[in-house]
């Protein structure tokens, strides 16, 4: 009888080792604005991204995710990247992530956007992890209506890294793009939790 209670203790402890090293990057951290009727938004702007990180084209490649998931989901237009990019040069901007109350209401105005959305990509590499390369990609949201120039929705998300299945039986890794693709999923899917 003692023997059966320690296998017991044993497969449960299998068990949960086995769930804990299963879990995957956290969910995203998000903050929406409670009073603000995310309906009135029927087309958003999508500023150029920030890269924070090595890669010189993960900003644009993270950017344009963006905009392929905003426009797969169906909750609102998405300006035509030219338009953006004419549009903060007649407005003298010279970094479209730290834009005053005053610009955003008049690039919103001159694209017919009721909000912008600007990014930062923080991390996009490939860190080797034994034998195998285990992508990292981190990416901050932020979305200001026009009217006020305020914020109304901001998300961090993350995902990649060698999980149990890679760590432990050199299970296939997600490849970059396809991390990539699912943090954009991550964040966009926490606008409408």
């Amino acid at each position: 009888m003692k023997r059966w209670g320690a296998y017991q203790f044993i497969i449960c402890l299998l068990l949960a080792c086995i769930c804990f090293g299963c879990a995957r990057a956290p969910k995203p951290s998000f903050y929406i604005r409670q009073d603000f009727d995310f309906s009135f938004i029927k087309k958003v702007a999508v500023l150029p991204f920030d890269n924070l990180t090595n890669e010189k084209f993960a900003a644009e490649r993270i950017r344009r995710l963006v905009i392929n998931q905003l426009l797969a989901s169906g909750l609102m237009d998405v300006v035509v990247s030219g338009d953006v990019a004419a549009a903060l040069k007649t407005a003298h901007v010279e970094s479209a992530t730290a834009l005053p109350p005053q610009q955003i209401r008049e690039i919103g105005k001159a694209l017919n956007a009721q909000a912008v959305l600007a990014g930062s990509v923080e991390r996009y590499e490939e860190p080797k992890s034994g034998a195998f390369d285990a992508p990292e990609v981190s990416l901050t949201l932020v979305m200001a209506e026009t009217d006020s120039g305020s914020i109304v929705w901001s998300v961090n998300a993350s995902t990649g890294g060698a999980g149990f299945g890679t760590r432990h039986f050199g299970a296939r890794a997600d490849t970059i793009s396809e991390a990539s693709e699912k943090v954009v999923k991550k964040a966009i899917g926490a606008l409408y939790p």
